[in-house]
C-alpha cells in the first residue's frame, strides 16, 4: 500500500479521490432504485448496467490506487464489466425502439448505414445493408462477441500472469501480453463499429428518449477507459513519465490514469444521473413515423 508513504497533500488527495467514489457510488444506488421503481421491467436491467458503468470503473480505479498492486485484477475487471457495457448499450437501443419486432416494422425498407467509425468511416465505397432480421442478429452478434471473448482472453491473460508468462507491459512480439492485447482491441473496435451503426440508424427517431447525450456519456467513458488508460501506460512504458521514488514510471503511469478515471467517472455518474432521470415520451406507432428520405425506395 502506498498509503504509509504519503505526505499531507497525498493523504488528502487519496481521501478526496475515495470520497468522490463513495458519492459516486451512492448517486449510482439512489439511481437504481428509482429506475427499479420508474422504469418498465423490460428496460429496467439494461439502464441499470449502463448507469453502473461509471461507479464500477471508479470503484476499480480506487481500489487500484490504495493498493497498487492489484492494478491487473482491477483493471481486467473493468474491461470484462465495460465490455458488457457495450451489448447493453446497443440492446437498450432497440428496446427504446419499441423491441426488435417493432424496430424492423419502423425501418420495414430502410437501410443500414456501414460507412461509420471506428471501422469503415473512410470506406465510403460500401452499400448499404438492408434492415432484416438478419443483419440485426449480426450486429447484436459484433457486441456479443466482445461479451462473452474478453472475459475469457482475460482469464487467460490471468493464468499466463501467475505462470510468469503474461507480462502487463511488454510489447515484445515474443512475449503474449502484445498478441492478447491486440486481439482484445480488435474485437473491441468491431463491438463499437456495431454500436456505430446502429447509433446513426435511429438517433433521429430516439431523440424524444434523449438517445445523443447517452451516446455520448457512453463514447465519453470508452475514450477515457480504454484509450486515455493505453496512452499513458504507453508514455510510462517509453519512460516519458519519469520515475518516482518508490514507484516506477510504470506504476506511476498506472498511478496517475487511475485518478484521472475517478475524477472522471465521478462527473459522468453525476451527469447520467441528470440524463437517466429525465421522463420520456413513447413513442408513436411504426405506422404514424415517417421513414427518413433517404430509405424510402419505390415500388415498382
Amino acid at each position: 500500500s502506498l498509503s504509509a508513504g504519503l505526505d499531507l497533500p497525498g493523504r488528502f488527495l487519496f481521501a478526496t479521490l475515495t470520497l468522490m467514489t463513495l458519492i459516486a457510488i451512492l448517486v449510482f444506488i439512489e439511481e437504481a432504485v428509482y429506475i427499479y421503481r420508474k422504469i418498465p421491467s423490460s428496460k429496467r436491467s439494461i439502464i441499470i448496467w449502463i448507469n453502473a458503468a461509471a461507479p464500477v470503473i471508479s470503484t476499480t480505479a480506487c481500489i487500484g490506487m490504495w493498493v497498487p498492486r492489484s492494478t491487473m485484477f482491477t483493471d481486467f475487471t473493468a474491461g470484462i464489466f465495460f465490455a458488457i457495457v457495450i451489448h447493453k448499450f446497443l440492446m437498450m437501443m432497440i428496446k427504446e425502439c419499441g423491441g426488435q419486432k417493432v424496430l424492423l416494422r419502423r425501418f420495414e425498407n430502410g437501410h443500414f448505414t456501414i460507412t461509420t467509425g471506428p471501422c469503415c468511416c473512410c470506406c465510403l465505397c460500401l452499400p448499404r445493408v438492408p434492415i432484416t432480421r438478419q443483419t440485426l442478429f449480426w450486429l447484436k452478434l459484433g457486441t456479443f462477441q466482445i461479451a462473452v471473448f474478453r472475459p475469457v482472453l482475460i482469464f487467460l491473460s490471468i493464468v499466463l500472469w501467475t505462470n510468469g508468462n503474461y507480462v502487463l507491459y511488454n510489447a515484445s512480439p515474443k512475449g503474449p501480453a502484445l498478441w492478447i492485447n491486440c486481439f482484445i482491441g480488435a474485437l473491441t473496435l468491431f463491438a463499437l463499429w456495431a454500436v456505430g451503426i446502429m447509433f446513426r440508424k435511429v438517433r433521429i427517431l430516439l431523440k424524444c428518449k434523449n438517445i445523443i447525450p447517452k451516446f455520448a456519456l457512453y463514447q465519453f467513458i470508452v475514450i477515457l477507459n480504454q484509450l486515455q488508460t493505453t496512452i499513458i501506460n504507453i508514455f510510462a512504458t517509453q519512460k516519458i513519465i519519469p520515475c518516482a521514488p518508490p514507484l516506477s514510471s510504470t506504476a506511476r503511469g498506472s498511478y496517475i490514469a487511475q485518478q484521472l478515471l475517478i475524477m472522471e467517472m465521478f462527473l459522468i455518474t453525476v451527469i447520467s444521473r441528470m440524463v437517466y432521470r429525465r421522463k420520456y415520451h413513447d413513442l408513436e406507432p411504426p405506422e404514424c413515423v415517417a421513414e427518413e428520405p433517404g430509405d424510402k425506395q419505390q415500388t415498382p
